[in-house]
């Protein structure tokens, strides 16, 4: 019997005069190039197109599209993570010799980075509070090259007076990078305040079904793009085109999820604040929230669809409500 070798090489996608509306998923880790010279074409950027799926692949770059769109710029970067992206913005544009000043409530893991992994490597960073423009911008020094901070805090929800510290921040030559998880495009636009780089964890509300871990960092200076993304490749901080796939599915009913988390949250406040149980209620739509009134004229009368709140009681009565609650999942997100 004659032998019929059946390779990859040898496949071919079925033609059809009709395209698919679903977006593909494309796999592949390797890209086959015409010629040598066809290769060198692309790695020096005479032409465009894939080689090496660490590099980028079609999945990650149609996401970042489409997350740019929302951002307001073109493109951006698609990353494995939330802290991909954070990682992408501190170790791609600060080197030995630098400072970083973060957000005094930053996420855990961002803050964990800023006292452990960047002051190893030479940076020097240091913490302030960011409703507070102006001891925000003392705590600025001669060596400060980035500013990171949260539009609104995790899980606090304190609002920054993102508008003066990127004032001030511009008067000193310093970068700000805006981490917009929790408020998202849908209600507000860092970029429009004159941010230069925003963050995403599109792993939470972009992607919306807890099934995809992914980042985005989007700047619309070229140089600053291109810098974090080759720290993007050589670092392997590169998603999985399925994760791609799955968020690039999430997005499209990312308004609609929005909309109603937001309806929601502000019925939930309200039954919270008028429950003996609960101590205080932390929600930027109510007028006791010290930050309601910035947070009215930032968010343009959105206030997002997070809400934090502390019970009386203590650990015995917090462990007890996880319990008692139906139908709502105790899981760290």
């Amino acid at each position: 019997m004659a032998e019929r070798p059946l390779t990859p090489r040898s496949l071919l996608w079925p033609e059809s005069a009709a395209r698919p509306l679903g977006a593909p998923i494309q796999p592949s880790v390797v890209y086959a190039a015409e010629s040598p010279d066809a290769l060198d074409a692309q790695y020096e950027g005479r032409t465009q197109g894939y080689s090496y799926a660490r590099e980028g692949h079609p999945n990650a770059d149609r996401l970042a599209a489409l997350i740019g769109a929302m951002e307001g710029i073109e493109g951006g970067l698609v990353t494995g993570s939330g802290m991909a992206a954070v990682a992408a913005v501190l170790m791609g544009l600060c080197r030995a010799g630098d400072h970083v000043l973060g957000g005094d409530q930053l996420y855990g893991r961002s803050l964990r980075m800023m006292a452990e992994e960047l002051p190893r490597l030479g940076v020097g960073t240091s913490l302030a509070d960011p409703t507070d423009a102006d001891a925000f911008a003392a705590a600025i020094r001669p060596e400060t090259r980035l500013i990171l901070i949260e539009a609104v805090s995790n899980p606090t929800l304190r609002v920054a007076d993102l508008a003066a510290i990127i004032a001030r921040a511009r008067e000193r030559g310093v970068f700000v990078a805006v981490d917009n998880t929790f408020t998202t495009p849908r209600a507000l636009s860092p970029f429009e305040l004159g941010a230069d780089i925003v963050v995403h964890s599109v792993t939470k509300l972009l992607a919306g079904h807890s099934d995809a871990t992914l980042g985005w960092v989007g700047a619309r200076d070229a140089a600053l793009m291109q810098r974090m993304r080759d720290f993007a490749v050589t670092a392997g901080l590169t998603p999985s085109p399925f994760d791609c796939w799955l968020a690039e599915r999430g997005l499209m009913t990312f308004e609609l999820r929005f909309d109603r988390a937001e309806a929601n949250a502000a019925r939930l406040a309200v039954a919270l604040a008028g429950h003996p149980g609960v101590r205080r209620v932390l929600y930027p739509g109510r007028a006791d929230h010290p930050d309601h009134l910035r947070a009215r004229a930032l968010l343009s009368g959105r206030w997002g669809n997070m809400v934090s709140f502390e019970i009386t009681g203590g650990r015995a009565a917090a462990n007890a409500l996880v319990r008692a609650a139906r139908g709502i999942a105790f899981a760290p997100t």
